[in-house]
């Protein structure tokens, strides 16, 4: 295949593969995806897709060995998870390996995600392929959750309960759905045997999805930092503006994974519970409540906008009022956690600039930056209790969070003016690199 217009270059070469080429044409597909034509400017910021694709398999893989040693009743839960740290061979680093490989798949997420939103990835023709990463973070977020519930510590249970309370906010079916989830009244040895077998299922599904994110960006190509499109005109064209997968990008995508693979076993050796809380470690007891309920660090900026509606916030006095009395405090902090996320899948149709990426946009990078900051600052109120200043600035920063969405970008792309955009993917690159590929003279 050239590195340019998409074409099936693959001629088997002996009668092996022949036979099997007729029958399942696996290495064509093999030779396809590493032969994909690809734009050359591609920066740094395109190296999460190896790093998420390693999360997802080691998370896989550890969790069906740790799966082996696991009892999801809630009188051995917590004393199974002792045993695999105490008495498998190499469980306590399998546990470290999964529970920190979690912190590192959101990570990689986090920024794969703003990388999107900043580059424009989420525009024509790439909207299939934004909202399918979209349906990937739910799923993440989801089998996270039930993950983290497992161990059956203190802030196992008291997380559960307080998350699957929120499904009980919603009128009418709410206290219906909570107890279908839980598989009663309360959190109890139903909703371990649940989450279990989510939490196992789950990464399977994901994994299906990945195949379909990879699909659809295989189908439309790759964006790229100045968001204009690989020339198709001709393959001499095309061949200017792209270079193959392999060796070029593979290579640079392996070398940014091993560096990141050094500090996250730094980490795993190291300080493999920094990202954890200490009360975990402490066996479940529904009598105890502990002092500050705190979710994973990667919940925590949806936490925050859970919590930053109370009954004394004007737009919630609003919205109950308006609903007579059906929309509370409660379900307005329910609706805005998950709105945070609708208006990020939404992005799409709310972002009206002509122009892809943000690297042409003076006044748009102001705002999105102040997004990544406010990201920032939610995830920190998050982790502090809700007294104080701390309810005060979650407040503020899911103010701007929707605003950003719902007011900011629909308004940037009629009132900015871009700056210029080089015509080709070419042109890009020798404004950048020509210099380096030059001769001196």
């Amino acid at each position: 295949m050239s590195a340019g217009i998409p074409t099936d270059d693959y001629e088997p070469k002996t009668s092996a593969e022949r036979w099997i080429d007729r029958r399942l044409p696996i290495v064509r597909l093999i030779v396809d995806f590493t032969t994909l034509p690809t734009p050359k400017n591609l920066n740094w910021m395109w190296i999460w897709g190896i790093v998420l694709t390693f999360c997802l398999v080691l998370q896989i893989v550890t969790g069906i060995v740790l799966a082996m040693h696991y009892t999801p009743h809630v009188d051995m839960a917590f004393r199974s998870v002792e045993h695999i740290m105490r008495d498998v061979n190499g469980g306590h680093f399998l546990r470290y390996l999964h529970a920190n490989g979690a912190s590192l798949f959101f990570f990689a997420v986090y920024l794969h995600i703003f990388r999107n939103l900043y580059y424009g990835s989420y525009k024509p023709p790439r909207e299939i392929t934004y909202i399918v990463g979209i349906l990937i973070f739910i799923l993440m977020m989801a089998t996270a959750f039930m993950g983290y519930v497992l161990p059956w510590g203190q802030m196992s249970f008291w997380g559960a309960t307080v998350i699957t309370g929120l499904f009980g906010a919603i009128p009418g079916i709410g206290a219906t759905i909570q107890t279908w989830l839980l598989g009663g009244p309360a959190v109890d040895n139903a909703t371990l045997n649940r989450f279990f077998s989510l939490h196992y299922l789950l990464p399977f599904l994901i994994a299906a999805l990945v195949v379909v994110h990879f699909w659809a960006f295989h189908t439309t190509g790759n964006n790229n930092p100045t968001g204009i499109e690989v020339r198709r005109t001709s393959r001499e064209e095309a061949d200017r503006d792209t270079v193959p997968f392999w060796p070029y990008f593979v290579i640079k995508d392996l070398l940014a994974l091993a560096f990141l693979m050094i500090l996250f076993f730094a980490v795993v050796g190291f300080m493999p519970n920094y990202l954890g809380h200490p009360d975990n470690y402490i066996e479940a007891n529904p009598l105890a409540t502990p002092a500050h309920i705190v979710p994973e660090w990667y919940f925590l900026p949806f936490y925050a906008i859970l919590r930053a509606f109370t009954a004394d916030v004007w737009v919630v006095m609003a919205a109950n009022w308006l609903s007579f009395g059906i929309i509370d405090a409660k379900f307005f902090g329910v609706l805005a956690m998950f709105g945070a996320i609708i208006v990020m899948a939404l992005v799409p149709w709310l972002d009206t600039s002509r122009v892809r990426s943000g690297r042409y946009r003076p006044s748009f990078k102001w705002w999105f930056w102040i997004l990544a900051v406010d990201f920032v600052v939610l995830t920190w109120a998050g982790a502090m209790p809700a007294e104080g200043i701390y309810p005060y600035i979650a407040l503020a920063g899911s103010a701007y969070w929707f605003a950003y969405f719902l007011v900011i970008l629909p308004l940037l792309g009629v009132m900015e003016r871009p700056a210029p955009i080089p015509n080709t993917i070419e042109e890009d690159w020798n404004a950048h690199y020509e210099r380096l590929t030059t001769p001196a003279e």
